[in-house]
């Protein structure tokens, strides 16, 4: 990722007042796939005049900007991260809803293999495994 959050609101004329910058650096903090509510709660958490439809419009406002993407993991909830974040997969613990990410070379190179095999250059995917934890 190249730049915060807030540089690139900036750089695409952004109107940053001080509750959307709050709710830009809290999802800048987040390592984990927050939905509104969870940002709301977090946002709220620093600056208590924050409210939740303030955080429902900034975080459309970030998405149709290409800052957020919207991710969906089969839970009923929208949630988000950084769109310029570094390429990776996830699996969704089914039992918790613990959304680990990775990267794997040998799936990368697979779906190149098999978007080749098909007559296809790839030019992007999003791969979502769900499962839940083997006895040990």
């Amino acid at each position: 990722m190249s730049d915060t959050i807030i540089l690139r609101c900036e750089a695409r004329g952004l109107r940053l007042t001080d509750q959307r910058r709050t709710i830009a650096q809290v999802l800048q903090s987040s390592d984990d796939h927050p939905d509104v509510e969870e940002l709301y709660a977090r946002a709220s958490g620093v600056d208590p005049n924050i409210s939740l439809a303030t955080v429902y419009r900034t975080v459309k406002l970030f998405e149709e900007a290409g800052i957020l993407e919207k991710v969906d993991f089969g839970d009923g909830r929208a949630r988000y991260e950084d769109a310029e974040r570094d390429h990776h997969d996830h699996l969704i613990d089914l039992h918790t809803g613990k959304v680990i990410e990775f990267v794997d070379p040998e799936i990368e190179a697979l779906q190149e293999k098999i978007a080749a095999k098909l007559g296809y250059k790839l030019k992007g995917h999003k791969l979502e495994l769900y499962g839940v934890p083997m006895k040990k």
